[in-house]
């Protein structure tokens, strides 16, 4: 345990650590340098949120054309990496703020925010980064107007609203993250309402 503590303290200087993960999805407790992770393709968890309103449109976003990986592509409302010693459901509350700028309420119902499944994705995106990730995938039901929303400029370049359809299609299209697995899901979240 203080080998843990020790390498969290000398790492967590600016350097984002993440959990290392068994190729099942099970935690190690063991933190690693998020760019050494990628680097190594390790197994590590992420989240993925979509922010549907009342008319069951999801927002999008279109990702930073500074990013390291899948720059200018769209992707689901907000993304990010569980940090070391955090879990998926904390991890969302905080990157909806960071990502959006919107803060969850305190009291909210079940049918206003719920985990829908877990899935396991592998992309290569160069020789010396291997995404290795478990996404845990979240469905928000808020109503946050597009002028309400306060971009990190790092992340995201846009927002829209689109309906299921349109994202299908634009994902066809290959103007999508390639990690799409989440899309039927989310069909048939929508369908059901």
């Amino acid at each position: 345990m203080n080998n843990i503590i020790e390498t969290v303290q000398k790492y967590n200087q600016g350097d984002e650590l993440l959990e290392i993960l068994t190729e099942n999805g099970g935690g190690t407790g063991v933190p690693a340098k998020r760019k050494d992770i990628h680097k190594q393709g390790l197994w590590h968890r992420a989240v993925i949120i979509a922010i549907i309103n009342d008319e069951n449109k999801i927002l999008i976003q279109k990702r930073a054309s500074t990013k390291e990986k899948f720059p200018g592509l769209w992707d689901l409302s907000v993304a990010g990496h569980v940090p070391f010693g955090q879990d998926s459901t904390s991890c969302v509350v905080l990157e909806i703020m960071e990502e959006v700028g919107y803060m969850i309420p305190k009291k909210i119902g079940v049918k206003d925010f719920r985990f829908m499944t877990s899935f396991r994705s592998h992309i290569n995106v160069s020789d010396s980064f291997i995404e290795n990730q478990f996404y845990d995938f979240f469905i928000c039901n808020f109503n946050i107007p597009i002028q309400d929303i306060h971009l990190q400029k790092e992340e995201v370049d846009e927002v829209r609203y689109a309906t299921i359809f349109e994202i299908k299609e634009m994902a066809d299209k290959g103007l999508f993250h390639p990690r799409t697995e989440w899309i039927q899901v989310l069909y048939n979240y929508i369908a059901k309402f």
